[in-house]
């Protein structure tokens, strides 16, 4: 059965980028029901490279800052959560456990550009996922690059060998400093039928 239309409004059809954010938290439950649900969507071999980060706290928030463009340093500070979407590197370690069916750390082994190409694809995929679940469960969310990845690796990231992708403000936005809504390709625009 698709989803109704309801659903399909709060997910896709009416969900929007925020910068702005009201006062109301994002608890720490939201965030693991948010992760609980993410978790479940398709990845290569199952391999599930992405990590996440979520900056809650003033201090973490300060940590990130000298790795943000300007124009991303204001709506990064107030928003109540930052997730750094991540991947790691060596994620084939974990295919034992996570795709027994087969063999599959033997794909990477001695394939760096194989292993990196792999993290880096399916991690951005499940970033993707992160925010689709977060809006199916009543959380708004900014997605961003416009920061210094190495920075942010140097910060956050060193001591456990992964490498950021994007950045993800997750909150309550405050849906009157919307702008309206930038246009889209149509169908035939974007797509071919072949």
């Amino acid at each position: 059965m698709p989803l109704d239309d309801s659903a399909l409004n709060l997910v896709f059809r009416e969900a929007r980028t925020h910068s702005k954010w009201t006062d109301q938290p994002v608890t720490d439950n939201e965030l693991r029901s948010v992760f609980d649900l993410l978790k479940m969507a398709p990845t290569s071999a199952n391999c599930s490279p992405a990590r996440f980060l979520f900056l809650r706290t003033r201090e973490a928030k300060e940590k990130l800052r000298p790795a943000l463009s300007a124009g991303n340093v204001e709506k990064t500070m107030a928003a109540p959560v930052t997730a750094i979407v991540a991947h790691d590197p060596h994620f084939s370690d974990q295919l034992p456990k996570l795709f027994p069916h087969a063999d599959a750390k033997s794909w990477f082994s001695g394939n760096y550009d194989l292993a990196q190409e792999t993290a880096f694809r399916n991690g951005t995929l499940q970033g993707g996922y992160l925010i689709l679940a977060a809006r199916a469960l009543g959380l708004d969310c900014g997605p961003m690059s416009g920061f210094d990845n190495a920075k942010v690796d140097t910060a956050f990231l060193a001591d456990r060998g992964w490498k950021s992708n994007f950045l993800v403000n997750i909150g309550h936005g405050d849906a009157a400093a919307l702008f309206p809504r930038s246009p889209r390709f149509t169908f035939d625009e974007a797509c071919q039928l072949l």
